[in-house]
């Protein structure tokens, strides 16, 4: 193998993605480099399901607590960021793994991201309209801007609908015409796996994981960072639905119970996501050693061949 290689474990949130990735990286003496959207942020723990202190101590992470909530991130800056790592990381070795469920952030690591205009005015009238209107004001506005974007995109994501308002804006074009799928070339090559479970296990270990944030303090968690909730970061599932009930407009077996739905949701949306590449290899993740022997047999054969 000249090149280094980059091994992608992506999949919805509750597959099993943790778990699979540390130990496949501790087997090929490698490092782990998340591309969840959320696990960046220091002040979310529970609510983003990062991995447990003592896994990381397992095998190095790098992306996982590296931004504070009051920081500005978009997934240009996380491209910049992973691939100067990246760069310096295979000088010394050979194989890393990317793992997270951020289809967008995968695809900035693999094929890097279009160059869009920015005008920082327009884009701060836009978040004063989010913060006054709330979010269906810019969904609307998307929606008739750029209907194709719309449908696609993960529309419960202030950041990103103002984002693509602020390109329509500026440009007069719909958003999705900037989107040409040009690659930019890697020091690198990658192999993608994409991990799945039928419906009914993937909605049982969500409705699990759910029920065990609970147990573990993510109501506290989200209590303490109310005065911060119409950051970004915060407009994410399993804190929006808490400050419903801390505002009286739910009650708190509602609001887990809408936690779990809007889970199920962000799940489907992740899948829709990853279907569309067919670069994914996919593999059923119900037997934890059978997907580990599956994956290990795809990156030695690809090493040796």
């Amino acid at each position: 193998m000249d090149r280094s290689l980059l091994i992608i474990i992506a999949g919805p949130t509750a597959v099993g993605k943790t778990k699979l990735a540390i130990q496949l990286a501790k087997d090929f003496q490698s490092s782990i480099f998340s591309c969840d959207s959320r696990q960046f942020y220091k002040e979310l723990n529970i609510g983003t399901a990062k991995p447990s202190k003592d896994e990381l101590k397992e095998v190095n992470h790098s992306f996982i607590n590296n931004k504070s909530i009051h920081d500005y991130y978009s997934a240009g800056d996380y491209e910049k960021d992973i691939i100067t790592q990246l760069n310096q990381y295979f000088k010394t070795n050979k194989i890393a793994f990317l793992v997270g469920g951020s289809g967008m952030y995968i695809d900035a690591v693999c094929k890097g991201l279009d160059q869009l205009p920015k005008n920082h005015k327009i884009r701060n009238r836009l978040n004063q309209q989010f913060l006054d209107r709330g979010i269906n004001n810019i969904q609307k506005q998307l929606q008739n801007l750029d209907p194709e974007h719309y449908y696609k995109m993960d529309i419960n994501n202030p950041q990103r609908i103002i984002r693509a308002l602020e390109v329509c804006i500026i440009t007069g074009k719909p958003y999705s015409s900037f989107l040409l799928n040009t690659c930019k070339k890697r020091n690198f090559d990658y192999l993608k796996f994409l991990l799945y479970l039928e419906k009914e296990q993937l909605q049982s270990n969500i409705n699990s994981r759910v029920n065990q944030m609970i147990k573990d303090g993510l109501i506290e968690e989200a209590k303490n960072l109310t005065d911060f909730k119409n950051l970004n970061a915060l407009k994410t599932v399993g804190y929006k639905e808490l400050y419903e009930y801390f505002n009286g407009s739910l009650d708190i077996n509602s609001a887990i119970e809408k936690i779990k739905i809007n889970t199920k949701k962000y799940a489907k949306r992740q899948m829709t996501w990853f279907k569309k590449d067919p670069d994914y290899k996919w593999v059923e993740n119900s037997s934890h050693s059978k997907s580990v022997h599956i994956i290990s047999k795809r990156i030695k054969d690809y090493i040796n061949g």
